[in-house]
């Protein structure tokens, strides 16, 4: 178990103070009565206020609903399993050998409470500013994915004026599938131009953000459009 020790602080880039945490974190309830079932259960509300705060912080002008949605896409337990095979946990686990022969180390919902159980272990054994810090390091990229989306803000008002300005018509916007649960749904949203007879199909975590992205692959053909003239 020390090897394992050794290894998870390397992937966490943590070192523990009271490694005794960090062992509970990783053992399942199959492999013994200390496991880190309480430990998911405070490492979800730590989890979900951090990604709260860390939106709320990027996107000044997004709504409740929108804000929601974001953080919904971070901490479901595909992301959060995900982010367990980059950490390499299923390695690590501590369980019985009833889950050992069933796959458990590879089971996305095994791998996601492990992930929150290690955000409650380092809280209790850092405090606050080291859990968040290690927060936001896990899910650095899906936040710049997040953020980057962000910046699209401007496309439909982009769009808009320069349809305006040419006097043509309007766009025109339509949810054309809605999939996924209903707290981390993913809209796919097109975007069509009569003068152009085109269509453009953008995806996000709101039908806001859906638009934004068709709206920015219209301006892109548009752009074709004249370069080719």
């Amino acid at each position: 178990m020390v090897k394992k020790l050794e290894k998870l602080q390397q992937s966490l880039a943590y070192q523990f103070s009271n490694l005794d945490l960090a062992q509970q974190a990783l053992t399942h309830r199959s492999a013994s009565k200390s496991h880190n079932e309480r430990f998911e259960f405070l490492g979800d509300s730590l989890l979900g206020f951090i990604i709260a705060e860390a939106l709320f912080d990027l996107y000044p002008e997004a709504s409740e609903g929108e804000l929601s949605r974001m953080r919904a896409s971070l901490v479901n337990k595909a992301s959060l399993a995900a982010i367990g095979r980059e950490l390499q946990l299923g390695e690590l686990l501590q369980l019985g050998a009833g889950e050992l022969k069933s796959g458990g180390m590879e089971r996305d919902s095994i791998l996601a409470d492990t992930v929150e159980a290690l955000i409650a272990a380092i809280y209790l054994d850092g405090g606050l500013e080291a859990c968040k810090q290690f927060v936001k390091t896990i899910n650095a990229r899906n936040l710049s994915t997040e953020e980057g989306s962000a910046k699209q803000k401007d496309c439909k008002t982009r769009l808009q004026e320069l349809l305006q300005a040419q006097g043509r018509a309007l766009p025109n916007y339509e949810v054309v599938e809605v999939s996924g649960a209903a707290h981390e749904q993913v809209f796919h949203v097109s975007c069509s131009l009569e003068f152009l007879q085109k269509k453009a199909v953008g995806i996000g975590s709101s039908k806001r953000l859906a638009e934004q992205q068709a709206a920015e692959k219209m301006l892109d053909s548009i752009e074709e459009s004249i370069g080719e003239q």
